[in-house]
């Protein structure tokens, strides 16, 4: 009875805890584990109603759908969701991300403790499949050892998330049950978490195939690892290894910007269908979570230009502004910017701005604008502010037209263009400025990345002697041209984390000019404060520590369960 006991509550615990992951709910029946370490022999004995790991990891079908379980793990639409993270977008209504944004959160805000959550999940998965894929037979060498990469990435990926978030963490490779004790166990040196992810990286990346068959688009590939190798180098300051294995993919010969030849179009066209990696055009992407019509799909198109509520992203000021004209000088140095009407701010600037943020003449889903005859309007012409339900409200006068698949607009939950993670241009990026940061930056290496990706748009090209003598800084410019480039990508909070930029968070989020809003509007923007220049002002009350909020607190949950965690500073 003792026995039983023992392992009845062992059964009841790993159903409630999401600690580290643990618990059989939180994997897919196939791969649910028997409980184990109990000392009475009936209770070993292989259950009749479910598979277990002496029935499993025999075959080649049971190994890959082990692989297939643990991409579950792999982030999609909610990578575009973590811009709300930064100063780019703003969804005014009050969300965990907005909070997080603003720096008014603490330790038990929801979305802290299912990031956390979330990513043991996945490393549990991952470390059940690395601790019994071997237990298959009869699979060839090479295919083992693509899926063991396979494995490796996902799990060095989530630990990625988990470092850029919280620091130090534990540092698991093994599953656990309820009597191990890293249950219970400290969180490992941040730098030892890195160290270990990009090994894994390396090492995963060395029997990863360059490209798949159709059959298996959309799994890892050797470019993948090495991509995201460079990501983390990139995050960590390692800038040595960023340029390696940044140039490692660029060496690859398997990637290329994507294009349809129109300059006006490409950029945008890369994230709606016709950018699907299954389409067969897009060589650029390379990691990407990829969705299917009626199957897996997601709502980012009608969350961009809802018809009848408030848009969930809106472009801020910060990120219009950041846009270079189109003779290469930011608006407050060139001649050609004007503001004299809403057309205005769109006018000869850099072709990604209108490629992203929607654009008077554009066609889109939001329906009612702001042109007063209160009719449906296929074509965008000026932003909307009263919320009465017949159109999309903005959040700060500017609308996005990236990732927005207009027909979809008036669906609910129908997109089925990929979700980029990681693509081509981001490489190239990532190429330059760890050059720049190594002092070894040559017009060559611009040629080679940034003005590939200025070309692609009909963009003037960036020239080191031309910067200086216009008064403009590289590594300033090297930035933006990161910002408008992975815009509404989900890097913008990462990248001003680890450019150590914190207070561009404690700005006000500002929008549209308020002289600028229509005659007929002013009665409903009166109420919303401006600043000095007239720009109304959304939301005020940030605020950046820099003592503390580089890093996110641990969660309180995971602190109560486990009180050796400790906590970041400050928190």
């Amino acid at each position: 009875m003792k026995n039983i006991d023992k392992t009845a509550s062992r059964r009841s615990f790993l159903k409630k805890t999401t600690l580290y992951g643990l618990g059989t709910m939180a994997l897919p029946p196939f791969l649910a584990s028997f409980l184990t370490g109990c000392e009475d022999d009936f209770l070993d004995r292989q259950p009749l109603d479910s598979i277990t790991d002496v029935s499993f990891w025999k075959t080649e079908e049971q190994l890959k759908l082990a692989v297939n379980a643990c991409y579950s793990s792999l982030k999609g639409k909610n990578v575009v969701d973590m811009e709300n993270l930064g100063d780019n977008t703003i969804y005014p209504p009050q969300s965990d991300y907005q909070a997080i944004s603003s720096g008014n959160f603490d330790f038990s805000i929801g979305t802290i403790n299912s990031e956390w959550t979330a990513q043991y999940n996945g490393i549990r998965r991952c470390n059940h499949f690395l601790e019994n894929y071997d237990k298959a037979t009869g699979i060839a060498p090479a295919l083992l050892t693509q899926y063991v990469g396979e494995v490796r990435f996902l799990r060095a990926f989530l630990y990625s998330y988990l470092s850029f978030f919280f620091g130090d963490v534990p540092l698991l490779t093994k599953t656990l049950d309820i009597g191990d004790e890293e249950v219970y166990g400290t969180r490992e040196e941040r730098a030892k978490v890195v160290d270990f992810i990009l090994t894994e990286l390396e090492e995963a990346a060395a029997g990863l195939p360059k490209t798949y068959t159709a059959a298996n688009l959309g799994r890892i590939t050797k470019g993948a690892a090495l991509g995201w190798k460079a990501r983390v180098a990139l995050f960590y300051s390692r800038w040595e290894m960023a340029e390696t294995a940044a140039k490692a993919v660029m060496d690859l010969n398997v990637y290329q910007l994507y294009s349809n030849g129109n300059p006006k179009t490409s950029y945008n066209e890369l994230f709606t269908d016709k950018g699907k990696l299954a389409a067969g055009a897009n060589k650029e992407t390379i990691l990407a979570r990829l969705y299917l019509i009626d199957v897996s799909m997601h709502n980012m198109s009608r969350e961009t230009q809802v018809p009848d509520q408030q848009a969930r992203f809106s472009p801020t000021k910060s990120l219009v502004d950041s846009y270079l004209c189109s003779d290469g000088l930011p608006i407050d140095k060139s001649p050609l910017y004007k503001e004299a009407t809403y057309a205005d701010i769109f006018a000869n600037r850099d072709p990604r701005m209108t490629q992203t943020v929607l654009t008077p003449g554009a066609t889109w889903g939001g329906l009612d604008d702001g042109d007063q005859d209160d009719k449906p309007n296929a074509t965008f012409t000026l932003p909307k502010f009263n919320f009465d339900r017949k159109g999309c409200v903005t959040g700060t006068g500017f609308y996005f037209t990236k990732y927005v698949d207009v027909p979809a607009v008036g669906t609910f939950n129908k997109d089925d263009n990929d979700i980029h993670v990681m693509r081509y241009a981001e490489i190239l990026l990532t190429y330059a400025e760890a050059r720049l940061e190594q002092n070894k930056l040559t017009q060559g290496d611009l040629d080679l990345t940034i003005n590939k990706l200025r070309q692609r748009v009909g963009m003037v090209p960036m020239v080191i002697t031309e910067l200086a003598a216009k008064g403009l800084d590289l590594r300033t410019e090297i930035r933006r041209e990161r910002r408008v480039e992975l815009a509404l990508e989900g890097q913008r909070y990462f990248d001003i984390l680890r450019w150590k930029q914190g207070e561009l968070l404690a700005q006000d989020v500002k929008g549209l000019k308020k002289s600028l809003v229509p005659s007929y509007y002013q009665s409903i923007v009166a109420s919303i404060p401006a600043d000095s220049e007239g720009y109304m002002i959304f939301q005020s009350g940030r605020r950046f520590d820099p003592a503390k909020n580089y890093l996110w607190p641990i969660p309180i949950t995971q602190f109560q369960r486990n009180p050796n965690l400790g906590q970041n500073p400050g928190w």
